[in-house]
C-alpha cells in the first residue's frame, strides 16, 4: 500500500500523539515525549543477523517504528517476539503488525511475560526499555538476563538520552560499547551495544 506524503504525515502525527500521551499516562515506563525516528530504528535494526534463523526480541515496541524497521531487515513476522507493557500501544501494535507475537508484559518480569517461549533463544535483542527511569540493580539485572537469552558474541541493543552508557560497566560479565549517537532523532539519541564477556 503506497500512502501520500499527506497521508504518511498525517499517520505520523497520529502516532506521535499516541506516544505523547502515553508518556503522560506513565512516564517512567515511556521514555521520550515522541517516537523513535526512523532513522534510529533502521539502527538499532542493523545489529540484527538475518541468516541466524533464530527469532528477534524486542522490548518495548511503543508505536512499532522499531518493529517495522525489524521486518525491514527481512525478519518475519512470527520469527519476532515483542514485550510492550503499555496495554494501549499492545492492542495498537496487534491491529498494525498482523503475524508479530506481541506480549503484553513487562521486560523486568521477562519469563512471565514470555510464557511459553521464555527458554527460546533468540538472535539478538533490541531493548527500547527507558532504562534511566529504574535502579541501576534492576538495569543490571535485566541486562544480564537479556544476555543469557542470546548466544555468545550476539549484542542486546540499548537506546537512551543520556551520554553514557544506562548500565554501569562490569567487565568481567559483560562488554560495552558505544554503537553510534543519532542526531537525527528528538532528542538525539544513544546507542549502546552489549554483550557477554567470555
Amino acid at each position: 500500500m503506497v500512502f501520500s506524503l499527506k497521508e504518511r504525515i498525517g499517520r505520523r502525527f497520529d502516532e506521535e500523539v499516541r506516544f505523547f500521551k502515553g508518556w503522560q499516562r506513565d512516564k517512567k515506563a515511556v521514555g521520550a515525549i515522541i517516537p523513535t525516528s526512523s532513522f534510529t530504528a533502521r539502527r538499532m535494526a542493523s545489529v540484527i543477523n538475518p541468516g541466524s534463523g533464530l527469532p528477534v526480541l524486542e522490548l518495548g515496541p511503543g508505536t512499532g517504528v522499531i518493529t517495522k524497521a525489524i521486518l525491514g531487515r527481512g525478519i518475519k513476522p512470527e520469527n519476532i517476539v515483542s514485550v510492550e507493557y503499555s496495554k494501549q500501544f499492545y492492542d495498537d501494535l496487534v491491529a498494525r503488525f498482523p503475524g508479530v507475537d506481541f506480549r503484553n508484559g513487562d521486560a523486568f518480569d521477562l519469563d512471565g511475560a514470555l510464557g511459553e517461549c521464555r527458554h527460546r533463544q533468540f538472535d539478538s535483542v533490541i531493548c527500547a526499555v527507558p532504562m534511566l527511569s529504574f535502579p541501576m540493580e534492576r538495569r543490571v539485572a535485566l541486562l544480564e538476563d537479556l544476555l543469557a537469552r542470546i548466544p555468545e558474541g550476539r549484542p542486546v541493543i540499548q537506546i537512551t538520552y543520556g551520554p553514557m552508557s544506562p548500565v554501569v560497566a562490569m567487565p568481567d560479565r559483560y562488554k560495552i560499547a558505544h554503537y553510534d549517537f543519532v542526531v537525527r532523532n528528538i532528542p538525539p539519541a544513544q546507542l549502546w551495544v552489549y554483550t557477554k564477556t567470555c
